[in-house]
């Protein structure tokens, strides 16, 4: 058992890589900002412009995770998410941004078009 229970921290390589290489972007803007080097603060902006790229493309990989609570067996991580690759996550922004749309039958949602849910009869 982990320290904080059956919670799903959100642990992933995508999640880990993204935020290793924004620190490092971070790190090396605050040197050149104290240092004074425009050289230094943009290559600081652009590791951590990298970080995000990295996080989103791993993400679309499989090496990320889906909106919300995981189950426990596949919470490790290291444990692919198949779904990424499979369509995209329902609720997800960088799927969307990605232009993945779920299949219905994994949302459980009925759509017309991908994307837009059919509208209730009597909303």
């Amino acid at each position: 058992m982990s320290a904080h229970g059956d919670h799903d921290m959100g642990h992933t390589v995508a999640g880990w890589t993204g935020t290793a290489l924004a620190t490092a972007g971070f790190a090396v803007a605050g040197t050149a900002l104290v240092l004074g080097s425009p050289p230094g603060l943009w290559a600081g902006a652009a590791l951590t412009a990298l970080g995000a790229l990295a996080a989103w493309l791993l993400h679309l990989a499989g090496w990320g995770k889906p909106t919300g609570p995981r189950p426990p067996h596949v919470r490790h991580w290291r444990t692919p998410d198949p779904a990424a690759r499979n369509g995209g996550h329902p609720h997800c922004l960088g799927c969307r941004l990605a232009r993945r749309h779920p299949h219905p039958a994994t949302t459980g949602t009925p759509t017309t078009a991908p994307g837009r849910p059919r509208a209730r009869a009597n909303a």
